[in-house]
């Protein structure tokens, strides 16, 4: 007997005006997932759309369940929708414009359970890459502020196809965004909740259809969900270096209006200086509190 047929696995693909890839993904992913001899379902979460999708999505003949959001709710709202109505543990998201190689979905799959993982990530590291030029800056950045946060290398903070158990997931449900920032928001929640991930390398290759990314909205967003998980497990490494930067700009306060004006702006330096105490004071208060108290989101 063949041990992949005790393994099941429910893949969720949100679809958002993707009707020049939506069939050829679902029917990709069917072969790839009936040679794997897994159980599976593939759940297609349509988000709105107001293209062709719907009207192909009722004619495809695969093997697929398929929920509608009567308005557009977001990437994020997808894959909820999608992880709620699934009936395995085993989780797969991907995307439907033909960008990831889901021939690596048993790979991730085995090495999920093998090594008794939460989440593996494939890591758009392989050598077949395709991201736009435009992206790359705005994804160094973000890449490098969550290195420093969760103090680990992750070579792909936000990837779309992904494996994880949906009891991991559980904790952070209410915490994971609606839009773009989901990605993000669990891979930096797991990260740095004590969970259990491993990224394996894929290829990325050029998207059929229209991108939904808006690049400087999304970057800002992602910014935003990094700080906030940062102050959320680690406040000292977002607070303290503030607190350094307001005493340093205190000390240049009074080097420059002793050089420059002969006196020292003794009142103005000490609110300076002071601020800066107070926030490195409430760093360490938070950093005590999150140390104290009990996490729902750490393992």
């Amino acid at each position: 007997m063949n041990n992949n047929a005790l393994i099941k696995i429910t893949v969720i693909i949100p679809s958002y005006n993707e009707g020049v890839s939506i069939i050829k993904t679902i029917e990709l992913l069917e072969t790839i997932l009936v040679d794997s001899n897994f159980g599976y379902e593939i759940i297609v979460v349509n988000d709105g759309s107001v293209d062709k999708t719907v009207e192909l999505l009722s004619e495809c003949k695969s093997n697929f369940i398929l929920i509608n959001h009567e308005y557009n709710q977001g990437y994020g709202a997808s894959l909820k929708t999608g992880i709620r109505n699934s009936s395995n543990e085993i989780l797969c998201i991907t995307d439907a414009d033909g960008t990831y190689p889901h021939e690596k979905i048993p790979s991730l799959v085995t090495n999920l359970l093998e090594n008794d993982l939460d989440m593996v990530i494939g890591a758009r590291t392989g050598k077949n890459v395709q991201i736009p030029v435009i992206r790359k800056p705005a994804k160094w950045f973000l890449s490098k502020l969550a290195n420093w946060i969760t103090g680990e290398k992750i070579p792909d903070i936000n990837s779309g196809l992904r494996v994880f158990k949906k009891s991991s997931f559980i904790p952070f449900q209410f915490i994971v965004p609606n839009g773009f920032s989901f990605t993000t928001t669990i891979t930096l929640g797991m990260l740095l909740g004590g969970f259990e991930v491993k990224f394996m390398p894929i290829d990325y290759l050029q998207r059929l259809g229209k991108s939904k990314i808006r690049p400087i909205r999304d970057t800002l967003n992602f910014i935003k969900i990094i700080l906030k998980l940062g102050l959320y497990f680690a406040p000292l490494k977002i607070l303290m270096p503030i607190s350094i930067g307001i005493f340093l700009f205190a000390l240049g306060c009074g080097v420059f209006t002793k050089v420059v004006y002969g006196e020292l702006a003794d009142v103005s330096t000490l609110i300076i200086a002071m601020t800066g105490f107070q926030v490195a004071i409430i760093a360490l208060i938070a950093e005590l509190i999150n140390h104290r108290l009990p996490n729902k989101y750490i393992k």
